[in-house]
């Protein structure tokens, strides 16, 4: 069955940024999803540069101009959905009972399941922050400064507010997300995909935190191209973890998240933070292949090279794991990620990385395997309303680098 899924609430509450989120997670687990944003029609048709009275319940114009923009969205939507979409998320206020009851009525026509999200804040400060963060840095308002922005923007919440009606009790399911995720209620949630939109909304932070990452420093089976195993760190290795030390002294981070493996415990070890071991953050298992070098499996498994080649994401090592099955592994830490309120380190190994990061930089699951994550680099990952951002520092591997 297909899902819709509707975004309830007024402006700067976290509606686009829970949306995105909703469709890459699901998307990420298989269920084809994808977002349609009201705001991207109306910027289409209307353009950008609107003044709040736009967005008054007493302009006529712009409630025709509106209504178009969300008939166009849930058209795409409907058609989308029909030819192999599995969950659409409609991202727009819904801030009346009758726009609620007209998409209600044109979804359950097509036989499509429909659930309400509603984002409300109560917390003035999660409201001005989101404002800050993200609304101002939006589409509409591009090029404007500020103050000018700001007062806009305040203004047309202010037309919002003055017919909001909030949901209640039905036969419709809901969820309420109250205070960027201080508390979650459910209503009528049921389905494998509901609940499992139930289960990521309580791990959502809609004020996200910097991620950083790195791979372990060089390690004695790197220096042999060797798969997998749990081997030290190579004497490059060590001098990267010295130079990770000196690096991330004035990085704000309270935390720091390895494998169990020696290597990344090793490159952890001189950064004066607590230390979090996870056995989900370990390499991929490489099964019968594990300790052998790039050679070795070509000659003794040679449909090994060759199914990795087809298809490195499904191919499975013998006895061991695919990129699928690490993508599936790796889903708690990415909650984990998603959830977090203060900056976090994650040193950990190629395979997992580039499963975090092609998650937070919305990859395509079949890029992932290829995704450029070299040693004794760290990336800075500052996640949005409107995607993710990421910078990379390449530290000195050796003391010849620094001749």
């Amino acid at each position: 069955m297909t899902v819709a899924l509707i975004m309830v609430g007024l402006p700067a509450r976290g509606k686009t940024y829970t949306a995105r989120r909703i469709a890459r997670h699901l998307d990420w687990l298989g269920h084809r999803s994808k977002v349609f944003n009201v705001g991207n029609y109306r910027r289409q048709q209307s353009g950008a540069d609107v003044p709040h009275q736009f967005f008054s319940p007493n302009n006529a114009d712009g409630l025709k101009a509106r209504r178009l923009a969300a008939q166009s969205a849930l058209t795409d939507m409907i058609s989308w959905l029909r030819k192999g979409g599995e969950v659409a998320v409609f991202d727009a206020t819904n801030s009346t009972l009758t726009r609620r009851n007209w998409l209600l009525e044109q979804l359950t026509q097509h036989g499509i399941q429909c659930a309400f999200i509603e984002s409300i804040c109560e917390d003035e400060s999660i409201i001005d922050t989101n404002i800050e963060q993200s609304k101002l840095t939006s589409p509409d308002y591009v090029g404007k400064v500020k103050e000018e922005a700001l007062t806009d923007f305040k203004a047309r919440i202010a037309h919002y507010v003055s017919s909001y009606e909030p949901l209640k009790d039905g036969p419709t399911p809901w969820i309420k997300i109250i205070d960027a995720g201080r508390k979650v209620i459910l209503h009528r949630i049921s389905g494998p995909i509901l609940i499992k939109v139930a289960h990521l909304v309580t791990q959502l932070n809609l004020m996200p935190t910097t991620i950083w990452l790195t791979r372990h420093g060089q390690s004695i089976y790197n220096t042999q191209d060797r798969v997998g195993g749990d081997s030290n760190l190579s004497p490059n290795g060590r001098f990267y973890a010295n130079s990770l030390s000196t690096f991330m002294q004035d990085v704000e981070v309270d935390e720091v998240w390895t494998s169990t493996l020696v290597r990344t415990v090793q490159t952890a070890s001189r950064l004066g933070r607590p230390i979090q071991r996870w056995k989900i953050l370990d390499e991929i298992h490489a099964g019968m292949c594990d300790g052998l070098t790039y050679a070795e499996i070509k000659n003794q498994f040679p449909e090994v090279s060759e199914g990795r080649s087809i298809d490195k994401l499904r191919y499975r090592y013998p006895q061991g794991e695919s990129y699928e099955d690490v993508i599936r592994r790796v889903e708690p830490i990415i909650l984990a990620l998603e959830h977090r309120s203060s900056p976090v380190l994650v040193v950990a190994h190629q395979a997992i990385l580039r499963v975090v990061y092609g998650y937070f930089m919305d990859h395509n699951k079949e890029a992932v395997p290829r995704l450029s994550i070299p040693l004794h680099t760290v990336i800075r990952l500052t996640p949005s309303t409107y995607g993710c951002a990421d910078i990379r520092f390449c530290l000195p591997p050796h003391l010849d680098s620094l001749a």
